[in-house]
């Protein structure tokens, strides 16, 4: 079953609690919205893991999530972090059955001219397009290209990206910051992806402004 790609949206998802409690129920016309919400955002953080193979691996997460629709308990934001979850440890599955590194993306020169002109990170990842996008966010490390995957494109919070990856939320939120910095300078190697840099400059900031508090807090706590 193929959707077709919409461009990037990082504003909030629609919350399909109530659509993924119909799907339990045997709804197949809400398991297909389900279906048809998730399936670009998995597909984008697949690409980065494993490339040309995503729709194999995500057609494997699929099948789990179907199979395994009954037994989760949860609203939206969970549903959203289990599903991504099975899609990331079909993607492991694959990679070490293929005994082959996750796929490198085109060279950042490649989308130089492909910048926005508005001062926000949304402007800056949806003007590049979808495959431009994430082939961007490609060229990171793995461990920051997940987290700005899962931070920003998928939507989740640090705590649910964290429990995804195995890691803390600090952590999460760290490698995410580290990444959004990392994009907007080389970004802004390019005179005119100034104000896409500027964009994601200003999310790294943020990202750093929550890792800052979260951290505090725990400091308070001890």
């Amino acid at each position: 079953m193929e959707v077709a790609e919409a461009p990037i949206d990082l504003h909030a998802p629609p919350d399909l609690a109530g659509t993924v409690l119909a799907a339990q129920a045997g709804d197949e016309s809400a398991f297909l919205t389900v279906y048809r919400t998730l399936q670009p955002v998995l597909m984008r953080y697949l690409r980065v893991l494993v490339g040309d193979d995503a729709d194999d691996v995500a057609s494997e997460a699929w099948l789990q999530i179907a199979r395994d629709l009954g037994g989760f308990r949860g609203d939206w934001d969970k549903f959203r972090g289990w599903a991504v979850t099975i899609a990331r440890h079909r993607a492991m599955d694959h990679l070490r059955s293929a005994r082959r590194r996750p796929s490198v993306a085109a060279p950042v020169e490649h989308f130089a001219d492909l910048t926005g002109t508005e001062d926000t990170v949304e402007a800056a990842m949806e003007s590049v397009g979808t495959s431009a996008a994430i082939a961007l966010i490609g060229t990171l490390p793995r461990d920051q290209a997940e987290a700005v995957l899962l931070r920003v494109v998928v939507g989740l919070d640090a705590e649910t990206a964290g429990r995804v990856l195995g890691k803390r939320a600090g952590a999460v939120r760290t490698a995410a910051y580290r990444g959004l910095r990392r994009l907007a300078e080389q970004l802004g190697a390019s005179e005119r992806a100034g104000a896409a840099a500027s964009g994601l400059r200003s999310e790294a900031t943020r990202e750093g402004g929550a890792f800052d508090a979260a951290r505090a807090n725990e400091q308070k706590a001890l």
